[in-house]
């Protein structure tokens, strides 16, 4: 092809470049998953690790166990509910930020920028502090706004429904600044011809949303689904450091419950077994992600 570049067995300058991501990859995340699959077959605990011998191939007792565990169900459907509602609102909210602040071109616009991403870089530790106190029964901000309109005092971290509504709201806040940056990116890369296009066709702004600016986005909104979702799935953060699973387990999450099991009570092969099913829960998920993106670019 010309002078441009050959790929080829004697040339080995490509595999160098990408030699560093492979190794990472596989020493973070290969050899990981690979180790939590043999282990999640046996009953590894402190005991275990102290001493290799103790270790006993247990087959499928973990998976077993799992299935008819009532903990591990309720953090399934805990994990569920923060999927279902927690996803759509990160993107929705993120998107409907970018576009509100691409439209803007004074510096007040530059400075919001810098105050949503804030969020998703700050401490999850000082966020627990900050909204520990919001969430407070007796004293929290919320409450007391709710208060001076005669409402009742809400428990927000004190009942198992409210709870999780609570988490979502603060991984939903946590969440938004780096979707939206990704929507911004996408936002300035769209040429301006389609506007300038669009605009001579006499269309006004809700119909260049709709027809030209959303389905522009679609790949943009496809890599912020698929990795919310990933991280969502994972939800741990806010349920550790807010509630620890409480109140009465209604807010552990799959991830959660892993932890627990695994460095809490030490029984290292049952959460491995958690672990895996979890990451088949995520793969499978993404697959079908992929798939349905698959056909909607063939249609």
């Amino acid at each position: 092809m010309g002078n441009g570049f050959k790929f080829s067995k004697n040339n080995k300058h490509p595999y160098v470049f990408i030699a560093p991501a492979v190794i990472i990859l596989t020493v973070f995340s290969i050899i990981p998953i690979i180790v939590a699959f043999f282990i999640s077959f046996t009953d590894l605990d402190l005991k275990g690790l102290a001493d290799w011998s103790n270790i006993s191939f247990i087959g499928l007792e973990n998976y077993s166990k799992l299935i008819t565990d009532d903990l591990f169900h309720k953090s399934i459907i805990n994990t569920l509910f923060y999927v279902v509602i927690g996803v759509p609102l990160v993107i929705i909210f993120s998107l409907g930020i970018a576009l509100l602040l691409n439209y803007g071109t004074s510096s007040l616009f530059k400075v919001f920028r810098g105050v949503y991403y804030m969020p998703s870089i700050t401490n999850i530790i000082a966020v627990a502090v900050i909204w520990g106190f919001l969430y407070n029964t007796e004293y929290g901000l919320f409450n007391y706004l709710l208060s001076l309109l005669d409402v009742d005092k809400i428990p927000w971290l004190g009942e198992p429904t409210i709870a999780k509504l609570s988490l979502i709201v603060l991984a939903v806040w946590k969440g938004i600044g780096i979707n939206m940056i990704i929507f911004l990116a996408a936002l300035q890369g769209i040429p301006k011809s389609y506007y300038e296009a669009a605009e001579m066709d006499g269309a006004n702004r809700l119909q260049v949303l709709f027809n030209v600016t959303i389905p522009l986005l679609r790949y943009a909104t496809f890599f912020v689904t698929i990795t919310t979702l990933i991280g969502w799935l994972q939800f741990f953060e806010e349920p550790f450091v807010m509630t620890n699973g409480g109140p009465l387990d209604g807010t552990i999450s799959m991830a959660l419950f892993i932890y627990k099991k695994g460095f809490q009570f030490s029984e290292f092969g049952y959460a491995a077994a958690g672990s895996f099913i979890l990451f088949i829960f995520i793969i499978t998920i993404t697959l079908f992600q992929f798939k349905l993106r698959k056909s909607d670019t063939e249609y």
